[in-house]
């Protein structure tokens, strides 16, 4: 993926039901950011030049996150969203993570039932936090 991807991206994510976008940080800007400090872990499926797939992932030398995942629902089940994270985490195993972890909203059934179908469990011993720095200044 590179950021002259983005404005097809972008459309792709808002189109895709259950996907979670925050105007910072999923503004140009801020995936230019992301793919500049991760440029060789984020990809997109193109089909007849048409952007129908992508992914969002990086490190921090330690850990591996996936975001933003998303296939054009005329697209689904035919292997592309399998297909973007085997090549997004044999990316973060060729820069030397060992492990990765991402975020799904527990009322995106859609997107829960993909990523267990092939291999990602729910943790249910972990509480996940987040803070809102932008909004505390």
């Amino acid at each position: 993926m590179k950021i002259s991807d983005y404005e097809a991206v972008y459309e792709l994510w808002e189109a895709t039901e259950g996907m979670g976008l925050r105007s910072m940080d999923d503004s140009k800007n801020g995936i230019s950011k992301f793919i500049n400090r991760n440029p060789n872990t984020n990809f997109v499926c193109r089909i007849n030049d048409k952007v129908v797939g992508a992914i969002l992932s990086g490190h921090d030398g330690r850990r591996g996150y996936i975001y933003h995942t998303a296939v054009n629902d005329l697209y689904r089940n035919k292997g592309i969203g399998k297909s973007l994270v085997k090549v997004a985490v044999n990316a973060l195993a060729d820069e030397g993570i060992k492990k990765a972890a991402l975020v799904v909203f527990v009322d995106n059934k859609k997107g829960n039932a993909f990523w267990e179908s092939i291999g990602f469990f729910e943790r249910d011993d972990l509480n996940y936090r987040n803070i809102v720095i932008d909004e505390m200044k």
